[in-house]
């Protein structure tokens, strides 16, 4: 089963755009050894913050490949831009059982990112019920990733979902709630919550 890494740079305020602007240059020498999953930038939640996963199939075929995009002779890689960083954050995620990424193209502007933390112990048990529940929100509205986190900060749940607006986002989560199918009934609760509102940035693969 592949696994998710979710980097989330902090930049200073206004950089964003900037940021972005480089890493495009940058990722034409990067995206001939993997694919960039996806990209976006907040809008609502923390500010100046940019989200980027990448998938793999191994912690070590990541290891190989970022070590190979290093030694380009492009020289590109990796980004200009540090000095416009604040902080960096990585997670490693593992996909719920029966996962099926998302494919690119599929047209939405408005992206949706929950991270949810647990007490350690529980994150198996929630982990479950949210897996249990993928496939009837899966085929009701597209699920981007949903998984949870083996290094980085642990026990926590990521939930990233894609809307053709945020009107649409609302008439979803109502149908959700009428059918039934979400959100799952967990036997534990989360002791925090971060939703952040995002838009795609312009070298995503998937908006």
């Amino acid at each position: 089963m592949a696994i998710f890494e979710a980097r989330i740079y902090t930049m200073h305020t206004g950089k964003v755009p900037e940021w972005e602007k480089g890493f495009a240059t940058a990722y034409a020498a990067r995206e001939k050894y993997s694919k960039l999953y996806g990209m976006w930038h907040t809008d609502i939640g923390p500010l100046n913050q940019v989200i980027h996963i990448w998938q793999y199939d191994s912690l070590q075929q990541r290891a190989d490949i970022r070590a190979a995009a290093a030694k380009d002779p492009s020289g590109l890689w990796p980004p200009k831009g540090a000095d416009l960083i604040v902080s960096q954050e990585v997670d490693i995620i593992d996909p719920v059982k029966g996962f099926e990424p998302l494919q690119p193209g599929t047209g939405h502007p408005a992206w949706e990112l929950r991270v949810y933390t647990y007490a350690g112990g529980q994150t198996g048990k929630a982990a479950a019920a949210f897996g249990e529940s993928y496939a009837g929100r899966n085929g009701v509205y597209p699920v981007a990733l949903l998984g949870t986190t083996s290094y980085g900060q642990l026990n926590r749940l990521y939930q990233l979902f894609p809307y053709k607006s945020w009107d649409q986002r609302e008439e979803v989560r109502k149908e959700f709630r009428e059918k039934g199918v979400w959100p799952p009934h967990a036997e534990v609760s989360p002791v925090s919550q971060l939703v952040r509102l995002m838009v795609p940035a312009d070298v995503s693969p998937l908006k």
